[in-house]
């Protein structure tokens, strides 16, 4: 009798554990509508920011120290501008920094225009605006070779008549003191030429929109590049870098800012506006002042 009585205790039902675990239950549903409004929070948050900091154009110093540069040269400072496409509401922004910085010569590296621009008076604009701080010196991108030869013609015999020297596959010789160096500019022809564009001996600067010819500099034995054309690698993520510039795919090497490679300084330039890809992150537009120091 006791063995039987054993028997339908094991199968009585537990009350007091089903009122717990009914007591402790989770509102899956409510969790799942906290964690999407966090979410929208988060993104709303992260779109506001990035918004403003895209909006908000840096001025980078990057000094480069160089066994190579006359002593005259000590303290030379270039504005460096890359990548403008045509971006009418930066340039303001654009001439404060250039007067902030107070160059003594302005490099711009290509890409004035946008291939899909009409016209070129934003480009003219800008121009215009900044000759009188600095004398300037100008390298087409790819985005002029792109666009209609009239166009472009309109866009060199513009600049080029507000006082901008153009360094289209040639070179100009920069005089301080008793000392020179060179200034080169690669256009479009074969990259094999871009060695041969100065024979000067002495201390040589390069302007080339496209930072992955990177070997063809290194050849030309050149000591400092500018360049252009990765946008920064379009959004930025820490401790990774770019995640694709044109010319050198995915993660590239060379997205932004400044690079010893060999005997070789390349300072490479985000860029202030946006082409076909409009999308920036963690990626803000720039000026870049890079301040030559002699190092001996």
């Amino acid at each position: 009798m006791s063995k039987k009585k054993r028997k339908n205790s094991r199968h009585k039902p537990n009350v007091t554990q089903k009122a717990t675990a009914k007591k402790f239950s989770i509102n899956w549903q409510l969790v799942r509508k906290i964690a999407l409004v966090v979410i929208v929070v988060l993104i709303t948050i992260l779109s506001v920011w990035n918004a403003w900091a895209n909006a908000k154009l840096e001025l980078n110093v990057i000094t480069i120290r160089e066994k190579n540069l006359p002593g005259d040269f000590d303290g030379f400072r270039i504005a460096h501008i890359s990548d403008f496409h045509s971006t009418s509401h930066m340039i303001d922004d654009v001439v404060a920094l250039l007067k902030e910085a107070k160059p003594d010569i302005i490099c711009i590296t290509g890409d004035l225009i946008d291939s899909r621009s009409k016209n070129a008076d934003a480009a003219l604009e800008l121009v215009e605006k900044i000759v009188g701080i600095a004398q300037c010196y100008f390298v087409a991108g790819n985005h002029e070779f792109l666009v209609d030869r009239r166009l472009l013609d309109t866009l060199l015999d513009g600049i080029a008549n507000m006082g901008v020297i153009l360094v289209m596959d040639d070179e100009e010789i920069l005089k301080k003191g008793d000392s020179e160096v060179s200034l080169a500019g690669y256009f479009w022809n074969e990259r094999e030429t871009i060695e041969y564009i100065s024979d000067f001996e002495g201390y040589r600067i390069l302007m080339s929109h496209y930072p992955e010819d990177v070997k063809y500099f290194l050849k030309g034995e050149y000591d400092l590049v500018l360049s252009g054309h990765t946008h920064g690698g379009q959004i930025r993520l820490p401790l990774i870098g770019g995640l694709y510039a044109p010319g050198q795919g995915v993660f590239p090497i060379y997205d932004g800012g400044h690079y010893s490679v060999g005997e070789l300084d390349l300072v490479v330039n985000r860029g202030i506006g946006n082409s076909t890809m409009p999308l920036r992150f963690n990626n803000p537009p720039e000026v870049i002042l890079v301040e030559l120091k002699c190092d001996n």
